[in-house]
């Protein structure tokens, strides 16, 4: 809780990204409120890779590491609640959550990622973030050389058999129904002994999490140690659409290079306006929004 209404900046999602943003800023001064609900997306995830001195830690614990760093620089402060209403107007901007509190800034840092749209096919959502996988450059060494599925079509499915396929040679591709690759694309998945399967899914058989079988329609079954697949997506936060803020045809917040979105005092980082999701792009992304904002803060301050 905290009595303080007015803020230099008021950060909406405390994850990866929030908090790195919200270190950048405590150490360069600034009053900063991190408001965040409590909901990371990585939250089934039992590991995070990739992250330098972290690899293979729990994602909760370097938040909760994280949060502990950044609650030394006294100007930043936390608030555990859902934003639910923002508005713009001279001075700032206006936010309440949905516990009726209402606080206001001179800058707001979208850092709030993105919910995944799992398809409801049974054993998917249990999987998911554990055995069921997005990125080989998060948890494709743990899976290395192992029985590997790739559940997707069309072009995605040909340059994600591509991409990993660097991780193992015993892959095969689920087009879960007709295949819309091209003959060319095809012939070439074969080429590198890549088995095409075309049958619908009807689940997927697991063991708390671990995938052991994809048990298709026609009753076959196929057994993997991992799978591979990139679900729909939409924004976690509706907020920064009615301030204006362009989206980008993947659905994405769109950002300059120094994470600025188009309406003046509004910045994005993390998840929401990069499809290359990762803890290590969501800190790199947060930490640089932050230095940004607190560079325009200079700028909108010092006496010319």
């Amino acid at each position: 809780m905290t009595a303080q209404t007015h803020f230099e900046v008021i950060i909406i999602g405390g994850s990866f990204s929030g908090l790195s943003a919200a270190m950048a800023l405590g150490r360069s001064l600034r009053q900063v409120l991190v408001i965040d609900s409590g909901h990371p997306c990585n939250s089934s995830t039992p590991h995070s890779h990739n992250f330098i001195t972290q690899d293979g830690e729990k994602p909760a614990v370097i938040l909760a590491k994280a949060k502990e760093q950044v609650a030394f620089y006294k100007t930043v402060q936390f608030y555990n609640d859902l934003a639910t209403a923002a508005q713009k107007n001279n001075d700032g901007f206006k936010i309440t959550t949905k516990s009726g509190k209402t606080f206001s800034s001179k800058k707001i840092l979208f850092a709030t990622g993105v919910r995944d749209l799992l398809p409801d096919t049974d054993g998917f959502a249990n999987c998911w973030g554990i055995s069921i996988l997005h990125c080989p450059y998060c948890h494709g060494y743990e899976v290395k050389n192992e029985k590997t599925a790739i559940v997707a079509n069309g072009e995605t499915a040909f340059e994600y058999a591509k991409l990993i396929s660097n991780w193992t040679k015993d892959l095969k591709l689920c087009t879960n129904g007709k295949s819309t690759l091209t003959p060319e694309q095809t012939k070439t998945l074969k080429k590198n002994n890549i088995e095409i399967i075309e049958n619908e899914i009807a689940s997927f058989e697991h063991q708390n999490g671990y995938i052991k079988h994809i048990v298709f329609k026609n009753g076959e079954k196929t057994a993997v140690k991992a799978i591979y697949h990139r679900p729909a997506f939409e924004q976690h936060c509706a907020l920064p659409e009615p301030l204006g803020c362009e989206h980008n045809e993947q659905g994405l917040l769109k950002v300059d290079f120094m994470q600025k979105t188009n309406i003046s005092g509004i910045y994005a980082s993390g998840d929401n306006q990069t499809p290359a999701r990762s803890v290590a792009m969501a800190v790199a992304t947060g930490s640089f929004a932050g230095a940004a904002i607190n560079k325009e803060l200079i700028e909108d301050n010092f006496i010319y």
